[in-house]
Order: structure tokens, then C-alpha cells, then sequence
């Protein structure tokens, strides 16, 4: 009976040590709270992976990354989950695997500091204070349920990755007023962004950059211009501060409170913007206005003429 017991034990041992270094998912762990919400963080990382020349190799909706970063002879395996803690703050944990001394590191683990752990800690706090610096040039206020009114408008349709949208702005600026000034179309609002498609996974998108004009029947013709009517719907709102190349962070914010308020939304945010990039200045002072629709919903405003 003894025998069995010491047997059982040793197997139990045996087999602790083999997940320990084989099969457990990681070498060493941090964990943080951030003052934003998981989507917001799930883009700054992929904007910080950019700078450090590291690579996304999966995502699982903007929770969970994966990613891997070379340090001279390794390269190490991040695994990023973020969770809500509330409307402005979410847990972040972070695995790291050293894909070529992983049983090494797990083996002087028990004994000594080891030097992966170093370069981990060092990394993740990179990361943090890259977070904490973008956090503090935007601001997000959510404004409840409104409603995007019914507009006629001339756009130029665009696609891309989210992280360009504003690129797309400033380069079809310039042709979307010269071409209105030029044929005396008026103008009737801001510019907006429509989203038409949002591919969550390849943080790609189609959409069209706008101006409302005035409808008349001597619209200018132009290869790369289009008219259309955006139509009357009620959404949920967001006023953004900060430069347009992140106003999608706004997009989090409203689809977190979409949830919390029992609200089907469809992804297809608009974006109103109050200032003009090109003209420079304090980010922070830019505004722009930031719509969710919600899904199978009309706007009780009747549709205008203009």
C-alpha cells in the first residue's frame, strides 16, 4: 500500500515536471491594469509593434493577440489578453514564451532571475508607457443616443487599413473642395467618413470620404467623385478629441456601451470632423463626432431636398 502511495506520488511528480516545461503556455507573466478599453489597446499595440518591427501572427476579436518579437539569438512569443474592468479601464496579461530556451529558462527558473525575464519586464513596460502617452493626446465622451440626420452629399470612395483612414482624408481633401468651389456646389455641414465594411480581424475597411452639399441638377462630373443621399437613423454617439488618425477609438467606446445598453448596433460607424488636419495645431482641440446606427432603426425626421 505504501509503494502504491509513493508510486503515485512519484508519477504525479513526473508528469507536474514534464507540463512544467513542455506543455505550460508560458515562461514568464505580467499583468496590468490600463485606462482604456480593449480595442483601444488591441490598436495601440499594433501601432507599437509597427515601431518596434515585432509581428501580429493572430488576433481572436480584440482581445487576445499574439505576437512575436526577436531579441538577437531567441525571439519570444507574446500572447495580450485584455479585460473590461469597467467603461475606462481592462486588465491586461501578457504570456511570454522564449520559443528557442524555453526549457532551459524553466529549468534555472526555480534558482536564479533568468535574463529573459529581464528583457519581458523591460518590453511589456515599454509597451505600457507607448499606451499611456497616446491615452493622454485623445479623449472620448459618450453623448447617449442621437441621431444622424438624412444628408446629400458628394463622396470619393476609399478602402484600407483603419490606421490610414485619415491618410485618406487628407489626400482626397483638396479634390473634393476644388472641384466644389470650382462649380459653385454650397456646401451643407462637415466633412464625414462612412464606413461601410469593417473587417474586425484585418483591421481593414471600405468607406466613403463626403462633403454634404446642397443636391442641385448641375453636379459636377468627375471620375473619382460620386453623389449620394445618406438616409436619417438613430445611433448611439461619441465626441472625440484627438487626431483623426485614431478617432476609431472611439468606435470601442460605442460598442461597449451598445452592450451595456441592450442595443444591436451595426459596425458601420460615421464620423463628422469639425477641423481640417492640414492646418495643423492641437489635436486635443479637434473634434469630431462620432455615430454608431443602431440596427433596424429610422431616424422621425422627414427627408430634405438638399
Amino acid at each position: 500500500m505504501i509503494k502504491k502511495i509513493i508510486g503515485t506520488i512519484v508519477i504525479s511528480l513526473v508528469l507536474a515536471l514534464l507540463f512544467y516545461l513542455f506543455l505550460y503556455p508560458a515562461d514568464y507573466k505580467v499583468t496590468f491594469e490600463a485606462k482604456a478599453l480593449p480595442g483601444t489597446i488591441n490598436q495601440s499595440l499594433k501601432a507599437w509593434n509597427n515601431e518596434i518591427q515585432g509581428e501580429i501572427i493572430s488576433q481572436n476579436g480584440f482581445e487576445d493577440i499574439e505576437q512575436t518579437i526577436k531579441f538577437k539569438d531567441s525571439t519570444h512569443l507574446y500572447k495580450w489578453n485584455f479585460d473590461v474592468i469597467n467603461d475606462s479601464t481592462s486588465t491586461v496579461k501578457v504570456s511570454i514564451k522564449d520559443k528557442d530556451h524555453s526549457v532551459m529558462n524553466r529549468i534555472k527558473k526555480p534558482f536564479s532571475e533568468i535574463p529573459m525575464a529581464l528583457q519581458a519586464s523591460k518590453t511589456v513596460n515599454d509597451f505600457y508607457k507607448f499606451l499611456n502617452e497616446h491615452l493622454e493626446t485623445i479623449k472620448i465622451t459618450f453623448d447617449g443616443e442621437s441621431e444622424l440626420k438624412s444628408t446629400y452629399c458628394a463622396y470619393v470612395p476609399l478602402k484600407g487599413k483603419q490606421s490610414d483612414k485619415a491618410k485618406g482624408m487628407m489626400q482626397n481633401y483638396s479634390l473634393l473642395a476644388s472641384v466644389m468651389a470650382s462649380n459653385k456646389v454650397e456646401l451643407n455641414g462637415p466633412p464625414f467618413v462612412e464606413i461601410t465594411h469593417w473587417d474586425i480581424e484585418n483591421d481593414s475597411i471600405d468607406y466613403n470620404f463626403c462633403f454634404p452639399i446642397k443636391r442641385s441638377d448641375k453636379l459636377p462630373e468627375h471620375n473619382l467623385i460620386k453623389y449620394k443621399r445618406v438616409f436619417a437613423k438613430k445611433a448611439l454617439k461619441a465626441t472625440y478629441n484627438g487626431n483623426y488618425i485614431t478617432s476609431d477609438r472611439a468606435w470601442y467606446t460605442l460598442i461597449k456601451k451598445a452592450k451595456d445598453l441592450n442595443k444591436e448596433i451595426e459596425l458601420t460607424p460615421v464620423e463628422y470632423f469639425y477641423n481640417n488636419p492640414n492646418f495643423g495645431g492641437d489635436a486635443l482641440k479637434w473634434k469630431s463626432e462620432i455615430f454608431m446606427p443602431i440596427k433596424n432603426s429610422t431616424s422621425d425626421t422627414p427627408n430634405i431636398s438638399s
